[in-house]
């Protein structure tokens, strides 16, 4: 089967430590400040100078919650005043309109992706008037060439707004769930019941969505295999298209919510993996196919025929069916791509809203990549993407031999080998079934920038 393939404890014991998650390289760590608007509005100018200029994605940042999840490590604000909400959606317009002025009116949105904080914190109204100005601004693509997706927190919606939300022009939901247990919600201040989800999920079958994702979290207070198993069973049991199963990073030192998670409730180091094994073994006898990291997908989805007909891509949301987009990162803390660059906008709202009332963008720090990182880039997409890394492609276009140019790299990798991870062939380095989980520790051997024990990242596994 394909768990017992996937999950060998004694290596993903060996392997697990700090790494990268590569949804972009280089990583935000290598962001800086020297990169300005400028270079920003140049990397716009030469996307717009390419032969085939490529089609635009767009991540919105709406920060607001209106409670506190303890284990939450994203940039939020915790308010009930949603006047602040509607300020933030004037400048968020204000944005929109700088941003779509930079790219040529002939390139059409593909992908729009709203994040959190808490997204549906928004009316729907709300949401309506910013979908008016991102189609005024960048364009949407024809319908069926769209996949607009939004992240919905069971408290905040009832099933008559999951059906507005598809009217909307979302086709694509994700539900965080994190866990049903009830010991486990209250432990990390989540209180929401399973009627809630079931509820909504079947909303969104009515309503037409094409993909409904459910969000768990494994290694939270107060979990055991046996609560975990019976959350599993539940979120089987809704059938929904795809799964992300995230690894809790407790990082209380970093994150001042965490802190307030007892720390006598958290479970030991080997309970993690144990939920882990557990996962993987019940979700993929009920028929999801492992994609990659913490994703699965139903043998049908696009996710699925994508990694497997070899169009499967990577971004700052994960993985991704649609071919490589410019990206376009919107509200605070937000990060794009586009073109050869990398940036991120300004971290609080008083900066955000000081740059756009002087008509500025409010790019914080970014990166423009050399040829090396590129070449890494490709690699390491290459890897995470398809499981296999083919020199011949690797070499055609970016003119290097590829052992020499990755002798490092190979004999870093020759461990794993050794281990059973991969196999490094004379034409390419293709990653075993027991490797899969072990990905990310592949690709670090490729990282030009990392340093020996960084910490700074999350566990591999």
């Amino acid at each position: 089967m394909q768990d017992e393939l996937l999950f060998n404890r004694p290596l993903v014991e060996k392997y697990d430590r700090p790494g990268p998650r590569y949804t972009s390289y280089p990583t935000a760590p290598q962001f800086h400040a020297a990169f300005a608007e400028d270079d920003y509005r140049a990397a716009a100018e030469r996307s717009n100078r390419v032969a085939s200029p490529k089609p635009l994605s767009v991540y919105v940042h709406i920060p607001f919650c209106k409670s506190l999840c303890y284990y939450c490590a994203c940039n939020k604000i915790i308010t009930h005043n949603t006047e602040r909400a509607a300020e933030y959606l004037d400048w968020l317009k204000q944005e929109i309109g700088v941003q779509g002025a930079l790219f040529d009116e002939t390139r059409r949105m593909t992908q729009l992706h709203l994040g959190g904080g808490t997204p549906t914190y928004l009316s729907n109204a709300q949401l309506g008037e910013l979908m008016a100005a991102l189609d005024e601004a960048f364009h949407f693509a024809p319908v069926e060439e769209r996949e607009f997706s939004l992240e919905v927190d069971p408290r905040t919606v009832t099933p008559a707004q999951i059906h507005e939300l598809h009217d909307l022009g979302f086709n694509r939901l994700s539900f965080g769930v994190q866990d049903f247990d009830a010991d486990v919600q209250k432990a990390v201040n989540r209180l929401q019941s399973e009627e809630q989800v079931v509820e909504l999920v079947a909303a969104a079958r009515e309503a037409g969505f094409q993909s409904v994702s459910v969000d768990l979290i494994y290694g939270l207070p107060l979990q055991t295999v046996a609560s975990f198993d019976t959350t599993l069973d539940k979120i089987i049991a809704l059938r929904p298209d795809r799964i992300a199963s995230y690894s809790y990073a407790h990082l209380p030192e970093l994150f001042k919510a965490q802190r307030l998670i007892r720390p006598e409730d958290m479970p030991p180091p080997e309970r993690k993996l144990e939920l882990l094994e557990l996962t993987i073994r019940r979700l993929t006898a009920a028929g999801y196919v492992y994609i990659g990291m913490d994703h699965f997908a139903l043998p049908d989805d696009e996710l699925t025929l994508a990694r497997e007909n070899g169009t499967l891509q990577r971004n700052f949301q994960g993985y991704s069916t649609h071919a490589d987009c410019d990206m376009i990162g919107l509200g605070i803390t937000s990060i794009g791509k586009v073109g050869d660059s990398y940036s991120q906008n300004v971290k609080e709202t008083a900066q955000y809203q000081a740059r756009l009332e002087e008509g500025r963008l409010p790019v914080m720090r970014g990166y423009r990549l050399n040829d090396d990182d590129r070449l890494r880039r490709d690699v390491i997409n290459a890897l995470m993407c398809h499981g296999r890394i083919d020199f011949a492609n690797i070499e055609a276009c970016h003119d290097i031999a590829f052992r020499d140019y990755f002798a490092d790299a190979l004999d870093q990798l020759e461990e794993m080998q050794a281990d059973g991870l991969l196999a490094i062939n004379d034409d390419a380095i293709e990653v075993l079934p027991a490797g899969r989980l072990m990905m990310r520790n592949m690709a670090m051997a490729f990282d030009a920038y990392l340093k020996p024990n960084e910490g700074r990242f999350s566990r591999t596994v």
